[in-house]
């Protein structure tokens, strides 16, 4: 290769490199020119050729050469699409690496890659793989080379066009074509020496001419035809700062850069007399702030007549904010866009595209830094203003260092850990994800910090510069180049062909079939490769799908298992074959379905069953049509072998029959009773309605006329029979859809000559008339006149119709009247059914009055009690559908009177308002007898009756009371509360029965039945009354009762319970009434009388039943003595508690007894259980004095009551030791909180500096003595008047109260904390004390709140305070008596209460 002979600028005595470079890379330099698919294909498979015919390649007439794909326009996109509101949350995707084509796929000839597991993303199995990551085997070997041999240096810079410029570290530019064949050679090791790396490359949209940016700050351009060197800038830009990025804009002569100062500058080239000149003009001073990425808005060629490229955009972004401007005419800044707050280490990024939004095409910038991409629509309107409209944005979950539109849908994203990203833009969807880090990326962070020019940057330039890339990535023509350190690497969007081959190469059939359906629906992502018109297009998908779905069906009958279960079998063929139906049912190519597939299927024989098999949802949804005749016999025998007959019956009924054997078809359904698929093939197959319905008649007539009952499978087939006759009638298809139109008449009238028959064909001479109404009738009465009152609706009132009415009319009384045998409940449906067409208003019918006379004297018949309910309710009915109109009502009432018909009386007189009468029917009806109450409740009660109506119901009630009393006491205590209520003490005077004035009394004053006794107006004698009642009926009820009744005299009361001897109850009113003493008499002597009982000689049955009730009794008197103790002085007391232990010590003075001997324990445990409670209200001295003076005590030995003794005593050490534990836990509490306190109240204040937070200035600033220095806790330091401007001091009880002002206003949003200062005066020797009360200062109270949350258990000073608590000043001994309530849960009077220590030792006796 010819080097090109340099510029005069640089001098004869510059050496050619590339000549050099020519000839030591002779071997490379010297590649063969490949067309474009070649190359791809040579690039990828070096190593390991591509076998055409084994991955089904086809053949390329004229391949496209690769500066056709470069210059390739969006041509081959679809017409843009309008913008997708919907948006996918990008969080749920999968973003595993799937290296589908970089070098280790198996495209690029990797033969370990066959031996890889298939560990398919969703990603890769929705989308296949959309991209193509290549190695250029030619330019990376060249580069490589060029650095070994001419001290090229390491790559730094590409740009690419239709050439591919590589920019190295030692100044020079590499030219490489299409066929990676090195044109050119551009600068020498000498300039880079002199100019440093070059940072920054740019080639123009007519591939004429090549920008270099250089390290140092020079701009070099070339000529790429001839190689000359054009312009050599050197001040163009502040000297000392590295060339970021430069430009070309649409228009040749301007460019623009960008330096590592930040400065963006417009570059103006101009050729006046022959002498090339470049003017340089700053749009953006680095001062202001640094911009580190610049993006011109570049058009394609057809675009170039857009209205908005006329001011020929720039987007720049600075290290805050996006900035738009326009170059031309003027300059202008349209657009100004703040960041936000983010990580200072991520990169700023641009891109623009023109996309489609809403039918117009404009430019988007899309601009991005860390995790959120923003989109921005740019809009010119008619005035010529540029509009900026936000669009939605793409928030990610990791950070970006480049964004590259690839086409106007869709995006590929490098995040920081070098994965790519292809997204589509409209919905957000993550296409593909590949992980590059082979590619070994090259990053300017050398120019950033431009280093060489020793490294004169900003911190914060240098950190962006961390992870920039910009010169590393170029794209053009729908393709990204990718530079790396030894490398260069070519990212494209495959064609839908190739990715459907891809997976196909990796066995992956049904993804494939997927993803060609995508393509085929239009709703694939990245779509490549697909031109023409709609229909255009899905043909030539439908055709590659056929093809991939004959080598499906291949493979599946390939892939069967040999050997194995017939199961294993079945579950292969179930999990292929569907997928085959699918997709040529979603063709629509049955005809392929049923022909070449079926027979390839048919081979194997379960392939063949489950096939079939698929087809039924199809055919049951009516999606199949077309079903060849060989192909439907087949199924109809498979189901038949299988015994599958439902899904049969099923499927019938949804196909075309008409090309099968009907007659085969009919007798196959009428073996296997399947009348639905029988009727219908009748019906659709040979326009047949009536046949079916013989053959139905002529099962289930015979067993219905003999009387018999029928078999459920008959009942079945009566009820289909039913079912076809009303859809035929109505004009409906059986068992689905309509029949057609034109028939819809034939049909009906047919199907009614045929129920009119006066006798079927073939019938005997005994067959009574009109046998198939009458067959109908037997079967289900009911039902068939409803089928028939249904088809009366539908008629129309023509003559025709007309006729047919009253014929049938007249055949159905003829059949039911003059017949025996049929029931009431039938009789009466006809006549129902009757009365309901004769009370329509256009009624045409006519039917003999004297009939309905004869239905109502058969219904009503006296003499006859079978069927009595039933009778009634189908007389009700006829009454009810209108046929009251058909009888006399001066007749009626009376038969139904007669028959005991209250129903049909309630109906009469409900009509005549005779409301007193119904009353009387209820309560005759055994049935509804408990209905009577809430009939007259809501006759009293609902507006709409009149005064004498209710007048009328309510002297009824009160005349039946008694019996309305006997039939539910609850139930009309409740009525008579709410109605009665001032009848109430008449109503008691008048009933005679006790039991049953108890029940009622009991219903009405017992709150707990659920009656309001605040609406009752009754005198005590009544509640009196009640009690003595239930004294004598329930006496165990009684104090119970007592206890919720409100309404008694207690003297009264008294009396009674004294005079049915009931003890508990007659304590329980004393101690109401306020006689303590009375009251514990009374259960004292039931205690006497129950301990004396022990004492005689008892049986053994009864003395554990006795114990327990000694022991019930004693509990009861106990409690009584605890209730009342805290009312009651000493003396009172020990008159309740010393009588109530005498009792119980009295039995165990007679030790001669030698019955006692067996009950002392129980005894001695339950004297234990008086004195444990009695000592928490007598003084232990008392006690113990009590009983040493005892005369039988006295006299012996203390033997007896040592175990009294010892047990009182265990008690009291018990309580000593709690007391005692308790108190050294609080003064050990106390002195550490105490310590605490101190050490926090004496610690010194550390400020964090010497100068006051509001003013700023020294606190020395004056020595006014009313200024004094305040400290906070926190560190921080003010002047008192600067605090006091700031309203942060608080004046409360002479004392000052300070907050902290920074503190407060920071914590504005949570709860204040407000930091207490110390006092420092004058110069802050001393502190200031302002209080001299003993009270705890701020900082205390501050400490103490500190302490406060370090307890989170309970606090001790809570238990003390229980157990100190007290409600009087009396105290004996070392207890101190409660004389409180004892409800307010005193651990003397709680039962569980339970200490966690040791309990005292027991002490063996």
């Amino acid at each position: 290769m010819e080097p090109e002979s340099l510029g005069a600028e640089q001098g004869a005595s510059l050496p050619g490199p590339a000549e050099e470079l020519g000839t030591l890379l002779g071997q490379d330099a010297a590649l063969p020119k490949l067309s474009g698919g070649e190359l791809d294909r040579e690039l990828e498979s070096k190593s390991d050729l591509i076998d055409d015919k084994e991955f089904d390649i086809p053949q390329v007439d004229t391949p496209p050469t690769l500066e056709s794909i470069l210059n390739e326009t969006d041509d081959e996109e679809e017409s843009f699409v309008l913008e997708d509101p919907s948006l996918l949350n990008i969080d749920n995707i999968d973003t595993h690496s799937y290296d589908t084509s970089s070098l280790a796929s198996s495209d690029s000839g990797d033969r370990t890659h066959s031996k890889r597991k298939k560990k398919l993303p969703d990603s890769f199995s929705l989308h296949g793989s959309v991209v193509r990551l290549s190695l250029l085997k030619g330019i990376s070997a060249q580069i490589v080379s060029a650095a070994d041999k001419v001290d090229a240096g390491l790559p730094t810079a590409i740009a690419a066009s239709s050439l591919i410029a590589v920019g190295t570290s030692h100044g020079l530019a590499l030219i490489f074509d299409p066929n990676q064949a090195l044109r050119l050679c551009l600068g020498s090791t000498a300039v880079g020496a002199q100019y440093g790396s070059i940072s920054a490359l740019s080639i123009n949209n007519v591939c004429s001419r090549l920008l270099c940016g250089f390290a140092k700050g020079q701009i070099t351009m070339w000529d790429l035809a001839s190689g000359k060197l054009l312009r050599s800038i050197t001040d163009a830009h502040p000297p000392g700062t590295a060339i970021l990025h430069i430009k070309f804009t649409d228009d040749p002569t301007l460019a623009i850069c960008n330096d590592s100062g930040g400065s963006v500058f417009e570059l103006s080239f101009k050729r006046v007399m022959g002498v090339r000149t470049c003017e340089s003009r700053c749009l953006f001073s680095g001062s202001k702030g640094e911009v580190c990425c610049i993006e011109p808005l570049h058009a394609k060629t057809e675009l170039r007549d857009h209205p908005i490229t006329q001011y020929s955009l720039l987007a720049m972004a600075s290290l805050t904010k996006i900035l738009v401007i326009g170059l031309k005419p003027s300059l202008k800044v349209w657009m100004t866009f703040p960041y936000g707050r983010m990580d200072p280490s991520s990169v700023p990024l641009l891109a623009w595209h023109f996309v489609a939004v809403q039918n117009f095409v404009n430019p988007m910038l899309a601009f991005c830094r860390g995790d959120v991409v923003h989109f921005l629509l740019v809009k010119r309107d008619d005035s010529g203003a540029i509009h900026v409209t936000k669009q939605k944005q793409l928030h990610l979950h990791y950070d970006l260092i480049n964004f590259t539109w690839i086409n106007s849908r869709t995006v590929v994203l490098l995040d920081s850990v070098e994965k790519l990203h292809m997204i589509d833009r409209q919905t957000q969807e993550e296409l593909e994800t590949i992980e590059i880090s082979e590619v070994q990326l090259v990053y300017n962070s050398s120019h950033f910090k431009s280093l060489a020019t020793g490294g004169n940057v900003s911190q914060a330039l240098a950190l962006v510069g961390e992870r920039a890339c910009y010169q590393s990535i170029s794209s053009c023509g729908g393709q990204i180049f990718y530079l790396g350190t030894k490398s260069v690497h070519v990212m494209m969007i495959r064609s839908w062909r190739e990715r459907v081959d891809h997976l196909l190469k990796q066995d992956c059939l049904t993804e494939a079939l997927a993803l060609a359906w995508s393509f085929h629906e239009g709703k694939a992502k990245a779509v490549i490769g697909l031109s023409g018109d709609a229909n255009k297009r899905k043909a030539v998908l439908a055709d590659r799908m056929v093809e991939i779905l004959f080598h499906y069906a291949d493979r599946t009958l390939k892939k069967c298992p040999d050997q194995g279960k017939i199961q294993v079998m079945e579950q292969h063929f179930q999990d292929m074959v569907p997928v085959i139906v699918d997709y040529c049912l979603l063709l629509q190519r049955t005809d392929l379905l049923f022909s070449q597939m079926y027979d390839k299927l048919s081979e194997n024989s379960v392939a063949k069953g489950v096939f079939l098999e698929c087809l039924e949802p199809y055919i049951l949804s009516d999606k199949l049509m077309g079903m060849t005749a060989q192909v439907m016999k087949d199924l109809l025998l498979h189901y038949q072998d299988k015994n599958l007959m439902e899904d049969m019956e099923a499927c019938i009924v949804h196909m075309d029959i008409t090309s099968l054997d009907i007659q085969q078809v009919v007798l196959l359904c009428w073996e296997n009773h399947l009348y639905d698929a029988m009727i219908y093939v009748y019906n659709s197959g040979m326009n047949d309605f009536i046949s079916p319905m013989e053959k139905l008649f002529q099962v289930i007539a015979p067993p219905l006329n003999a009387g018999k009952s029928l078999t459920d499978e008959r009942v079945v087939m009566g009820n289909k029979l039913l079912v076809y006759i009303s859809c035929c009638l109505a004009g409906r298809a059986y068992p689905l859809g309509d029949i057609p139109e034109d028939l819809v008449p034939l049909v009906k009238n047919q199907v009614f000559e045929f129920l009119i028959r006066l006798h079927s064909a073939e019938a005997s001479a005994d067959e009574e008339v009109y046998p198939y109404i009458r067959t109908l009738l037997h079967f289900d009465t009911r039902e068939f006149l409803n089928v028939l009152a249904l088809t009366f609706e539908d008629f129309k009132n023509d003559k025709q119709a007309v006729e047919y009415q009253q014929r049938i009319v007249d055949i159905l009384l003829k059949v039911m009247v003059e017949n025996s045998d049929f029931t009431p409940s039938q009789v009466g449906c006809l006549f129902t059914f009757l009365a309901r067409q004769l009370a329509k208003p256009n009624n045409t019918l006519f039917v003999n009055r004297t009939l309905f006379d004869q239905v109502l004297e058969f219904l009503c018949s006296p003499d006859d009690d079978s069927r009595h309910s039933e009778r009634q309710q189908v007389l009700l009915e006829l009454l009810q559908a209108g046929g009251i109109v058909q009888f006399e009502e001066t007749r009626l009432i009376p038969m139904a009177e007669k028959a005991e018909f209250y129903q049909i009386c309630e109906f009469m007189y409900e009509r005549e308002h005779l409301y007193d009468k119904i009353i009387d029917c209820y309560l005759h009806d055994p049935v509804r007898k408990e209905e009577v109450f809430n009939y007259i409740h809501n006759i009293l009660s609902i507006p709409g009756y009149s005064a004498e109506e209710k007048q009328s119901v309510w002297q009824k009630a009160m005349k039946h009371i008694e019996e309305l009393l006997l039939l539910s006491p609850n139930k009309a205590a409740d009525l008579i509360a709410t109605h009665f209520n001032d009848q109430i003490e008449g109503i008691i005077k008048n009933l005679q029965d006790q039991f049953l004035l108890f029940q009622f009394l009991r219903s009405l004053l017992d709150p707990r039945e659920g009656i309001n006794q605040d609406m009752l107006q009754i005198s005590p004698c009544v509640t009196e009354q009640f009690i003595e009642l239930l004294c004598h009926y329930n006496p165990d009820q009684v104090l119970e009762t007592l206890q919720v009744l409100e309404f008694y005299r207690l003297e009264e009361t008294i009396q009674i319970t004294q005079k049915n001897l009931l003890h508990e109850a007659s304590s329980y009113l004393l101690e109401k009434k306020g006689d303590v003493h009375g009251a514990f008499l009374v259960m004292l002597e039931q205690l006497q009388s129950k301990l004396l009982m022990l004492t005689h000689e008892i049986e053994e049955s009864t003395e554990l039943h006795l114990l327990k009730d000694i022991e019930d009794t004693l509990v009861k008197t106990i409690a009584l003595c605890q209730r009342n103790s805290h009312s009651l002085n000493q003396q009172q007391r020990e008159a309740l508690w010393f009588p109530l232990l005498e009792a119980m010590m009295s039995p165990q003075k007679l030790s001669s007894s030698t019955v006692l001997c067996q009950y002392s324990e129980p005894l001695k445990s339950l004297t234990m259980q008086v004195l444990n409670n009695m000592a928490a209200f007598i003084a232990l001295p008392s006690i113990l004095q009590r009983i040493l003076q005892d005369p039988v005590y006295g006299r012996g030995k203390l033997g007896e009551i040592q175990g009294l003794v010892l047990g009182m005593l265990d008690t009291f050490n018990y309580e000593q030791t709690l007391l005692e534990t308790t108190t050294n836990l609080l003064n050990h509490d106390l002195h550490w909180s105490l310590c605490n306190l101190r050490a926090s109240i004496t610690r010194g204040l550390n400020p964090k500096q010497d100068y006051c937070c509001i003013c700023l200035q020294q606190y020395k600033r004056r020595q006014e003595m009313a200024d004094e220095i305040i400290v906070f806790s926190c560190g921080h330091l003010y002047h008192s008047l600067c605090l006091l401007s700031k309203e942060c001091g608080i004046e409360t009880k002479g004392q000052m109260r300070w907050t902290c002002y920074k503190c407060n206003s920071s914590n504005k949003g949570g709860k204040l904390s407000e930091n207490f200062s110390e006092l420092k005066k004058g110069n802050g020797a001393s502190l200031a004390q302002t209080s001299t009360e003993s009270l705890l200062d701020s900082q205390q109270i501050q400490a103490f709140d500190q302490l406060c949350r370090l307890y989170r258990g309970t606090s001790r000073l809570a238990l003390l305070t229980e157990l100190s608590r007290t409600h009087g000043g009396e105290k004996h001994g070392l207890l101190n008596a409660s004389h409180g309530d004892p409800a307010l849960n005193s651990v003397f009077q709680n039962e569980n209460f339970q200490l966690h220590l040791t309990p005292p030792p027991l002490t063996e006796e």
